[in-house]
Formats: structure tokens, C-alpha cells, sequence
């Protein structure tokens, strides 16, 4: 194969272009990564390990956290179906504080023949917070849309991978988009759920239900039924740790700001990759000279 290059100083100054951007790329990408582990971490102390209830019940002001904070939690713990659980705390059926679970739908006959529409995310996009691969981005007619009585994405929703995997294998996924990423206006499938909970905090939902306690409940719900796969029952009746109003608040004011931004680094990341995959040509074409771009 015979392929026109640019002379090499040419070639060089072309990657420089196209390097800025894949660095500014990969920095989101590492960002993101820290955030997530920011607010898992978190997590992970105040609502599994318990760490401000086990530092009061010693004696001992929690690490790391403010007066007035520390001062949220109880100082011991109470018996629970899920063992010791701060005093206070509760242990609910998910259902009970839910004000939104459904899946969207599709079109009779599939999405296979849209190239155009509103974008519709099914299972195989459900992945983590920020998360999406837009190679796979199927659509559906606005006409279509409009007539959608469930399924339209709101910023911040949780989403559930429900079902539409291999048989015999039931791995369950929790994401959460907004902010413009992945799209401005789009929906979901029938192979996912979408969830919304004013009494628990879109940001706590998120982070329990991508939890390691909640993810093994629902494989194990999934992977019995006969098309793998979970229902609204398998979803509302999950045992749910609800904290205090004051904890939760906390929790959710602390970790919104690290989804925003997390989500707002997808969205620029995006554009960045957009900008490289239109340059190349033109650069490559001399449409464009290295030393013209932004």
C-alpha cells in the first residue's frame, strides 16, 4: 500500500496538535477517577464501615471530619438484618423511598434502521458515573419520543442495568449521567431502569446502589431467573440502609459537587475528542496548518 505522508517536521507538528488533546483527554479521564474514589471513599466510611460511630463510641473525635459534621452521628450502634447499624438508622425496602422506576422503550421492529433521532442508551451503555461509549449509540424517531410516556433521562438519574446480557450471566451495572453528557435530550430502553428518590439523595442512591453489599443482591436476584435479568419487584424489595436525615444531607451535599464535576469533564472530553477527530483530516489534507489551530 502506497500512503501520502506529510514531510516529517509536518508530521511531527500534527501530533503535537493532536497530542495537546489527548493529554487534556487523559487528564479528565485521571481526574474523574480520583472524584469517583473521593466520593466512594466516603462512602465507604460513613455508610459500611462506619468510621464516625466507631471513633464517638471510643471516645474519640472522628478523623477528618468538622464538629458540627461529627456531630451528625450516633455514638453507638443497634442489631439490624444487616448486623450492627448506627442507632437511629434504619433498614427499608428500597421501594418505599422511591419516586421514579422505569424503563423507556423502542420502536416495534427495533432501532437497527435509525442512523438519526434522539439517542436511546440501552444495557450495554450502563458502565459508571460519566462513563459512555458513544460507538454504540443506537436512536429512535422524535416523533417516537414525543409520545414517550416513560424513559426520558433526567440530570442525575440512576441507572440500572435491568437486563439484555449473555445467557446464564447476570453482572448488574449502576451509571448516572447529566450535566450534557452523554447528550442534551435522549432516553433509555426497555433494558434499562432509570431511578429517582427525593427522600434518599440521588447521589447516596448512586453510591449504594454501586455498592459491593447491593451489586451481589442483585446478581444473585438476576442470575436465578430464567432469562437473567431483574424486575422492579427484585429492585423495590432490596434492603436498603437509610441513615439519618442530617447524614444523608451531608452525604449528598459533599458528593454532588464531585458527580457535577465529574460529569462536566466527561461532557469537555467529549468535545476535545470531537475537535481531534475533525482535525485530523485537515490536517493530514493541508486544509488546515498545524500552526493555524487554537
Amino acid at each position: 500500500m502506497k500512503v501520502n505522508l506529510p514531510p516529517l517536521p509536518e508530521q511531527k507538528a500534527i501530533a503535537a496538535v493532536l497530542g495537546v488533546l489527548d493529554d487534556k483527554i487523559e487528564l479528565n479521564r485521571r481526574m474523574n477517577a480520583t472524584l469517583e474514589a473521593m466520593a466512594r471513599a466516603l462512602f465507604q466510611s460513613w455508610f459500611v464501615d462506619f468510621d464516625p460511630v466507631r471513633a464517638k463510641l471510643d471516645g474519640c473525635q472522628p478523623p477528618n471530619l468538622a464538629p458540627a459534621t461529627a456531630a451528625l452521628f450516633p455514638d453507638s450502634f443497634q442489631d439490624s438484618e444487616l448486623g450492627h447499624i448506627p442507632k437511629g438508622w434504619k433498614v427499608c425496602d428500597l421501594g418505599d423511598h422511591l419516586d421514579v422506576l422505569e424503563t423507556g422503550r423502542r420502536p416495534k421492529g427495533g432501532v437497527g434502521k435509525y442512523t438519526s433521532g434522539i439517542p436511546s442508551i440501552g444495557a450495554e451503555s450502563i458502565q459508571r458515573v460519566g462513563e459512555y461509549d458513544f460507538g454504540k449509540t443506537k436512536f429512535i424517531p422524535e416523533d417516537f419520543y414525543a409520545a414517550m410516556k416513560s424513559g426520558r433521562i433526567q440530570d442525575y438519574d440512576v441507572l440500572l442495568y435491568k437486563d439484555g446480557g449473555k445467557p446464564g450471566v447476570f453482572l448488574p451495572r449502576v451509571s448516572m449521567f447529566g450535566e450534557g453528557f452523554p447528550f442534551e435530550i435522549y432516553t433509555i430502553n426497555e433494558h434499562v431502569f432509570r431511578m429517582r428518590s427525593d427522600a434518599i439523595g440521588q447521589p447516596l442512591l448512586y453510591f449504594q446502589l454501586s455498592g459491593e453489599r447491593l451489586l451481589n443482591d442483585l446478581h444473585n436476584r438476576g442470575g436465578k431467573a430464567a432469562i437473567p435479568g431483574i424486575n422492579q419487584t427484585d429492585v423495590r424489595t432490596l434492603r436498603f440502609l437509610i441513615p439519618s436525615d442530617e447524614v444523608r444531607g451531608a452525604f449528598n451535599l459533599a458528593c454532588q459537587p464531585l458527580l457535577t464535576a465529574i460529569l462536566q469533564n466527561a461532557k469537555e472530553s467529549r468535545t476535545f475528542s470531537t475537535l481531534r477527530d475533525t482535525l485530523l483530516p485537515k490536517l493530514l489534507s493541508g486544509d488546515i496548518q498545524p500552526n493555524q489551530t487554537p
